[in-house]
Formats: C-alpha cells, structure tokens, sequence
C-alpha cells in the first residue's frame, strides 16, 4: 500500500521529531531541495496566494540522518 509521504509543516515537524522552525531553516539554507524534500501546495487557494510549503517526511529524515542535522540543532538550542 502507498503511504502519502507529503505532510504540512507542523505534521511534518511533528513526524520528524524537531520544531517547525528548524524545518524551515532547513529549507532555506538549502538542506532541502525543491520538488523532492518540499514542494507548495495550492491546492484550495485562490491566486493570488501565498503557498503553504508541504514536505517529503522520507526524504527529509534521510538528509538529517545523513548530515547529523538533529545533533547539530540540540548542541545549538
């Protein structure tokens, strides 16, 4: 059974275990690329509009796993 990896950003902080700020700095300091750790979601907005960013849980706990992200966030929190 396919599983809906996309989830909006409190679920997905939620998911992956850190704050929802932490998930958008990791967005904007380019730890996640457009199109496969995140995306925008429209979907039921009326233009013009400002986009909700929706986020792949599985390709994002790879990039944490694989840069030590979590342990990097805890030493400086």
């Amino acid at each position: 059974m396919l599983e809906n990896v996309w989830y909006p950003c409190s679920l997905a902080a939620k998911k992956l275990g850190i704050r929802e700020s932490q998930l958008s700095e990791l967005r904007e300091y380019i730890y996640f690329k457009p199109g496969i750790h995140w995306r925008s979601s429209p979907l039921g907005q009326i233009k013009p509009w400002s986009p909700e960013a929706i986020y792949n849980v599985n390709a994002c706990k790879v990039v944490i796993n694989k840069y030590n992200l979590l342990k990097i966030n805890q030493i400086a929190a």
